[in-house]
């Protein structure tokens, strides 16, 4: 697990079938400790999070990324936080739902993404450390140092969904952290603009 920003921590574990890395995150933040998007972590880091201290909330991007959700829910005996639109559609269910413009505990802005591949797709910002965006399928950090969209036909239709996406635009970050691919450690929002208009 390594540091990418202020009070936020990143771990990948590689996908042989996509060829890309699946990134975790971790916030701990003003009293707040939360999971995002958790891929498989090694026992030890587990046992170094649980000593830590409790977890809050494991909170999803989207419908797709509950990945290792359910096993650490019981493991940290937490709850689980997913987008208003995407919670009916999960293979799991949630403890409670969020919608664009919430704030989240850690000091995460909830920004929805519209038109994506699932209907509550979300990004969070992070208002602090020169702004801080992380995101689930919206862009993927491949080929590194650049972000893409999926492959078209994830889309109902493209054109909306890079629109939705456009809506990022509106906000300040310099790091975006992704979960598929390469994070971007510096200049994020020119490569969200260079994907938006590509």
């Amino acid at each position: 697990m390594e540091a990418v920003a202020q009070d936020i921590y990143e771990w990948s574990h590689y996908s042989p079938e996509k060829q890309l890395n699946f990134n975790g995150h971790l916030i701990v933040a003003g009293g707040h400790r939360l999971l995002i998007d958790p891929p498989p972590l090694a026992a030890e880091a587990l046992e170094a999070i649980r000593r830590e201290g409790p977890i809050e909330a494991i909170v999803l991007t989207n419908r797709d990324h509950v990945r290792e959700t359910a096993a650490y829910r019981g493991l940290f005996r937490t709850k689980v936080l997913a987008p208003e639109q995407d919670a009916p559609l999960m293979e799991i269910e949630v403890d409670g739902v969020f919608a664009h413009g919430d704030r989240l505990p850690g000091g995460l802005r909830v920004i929805h993404l519209p038109d994506g591949k699932s209907p509550g797709e979300s990004a969070f910002l992070v208002e602090r450390d020169g702004g801080v965006l992380i995101l689930g399928d919206a862009l993927i950090g491949k080929p590194a140092g650049s972000l893409s969209f999926l492959p078209q036909d994830k889309f109902a239709d493209m054109a909306k969904a890079r629109a939705g996406v456009r809506r990022l635009l509106d906000f300040d970050f310099d790091r975006v952290l992704v979960g598929d691919g390469a994070s971007i450690m510096t200049g994020g929002r020119e490569a969200v603009r260079k994907a938006v208009m590509g």
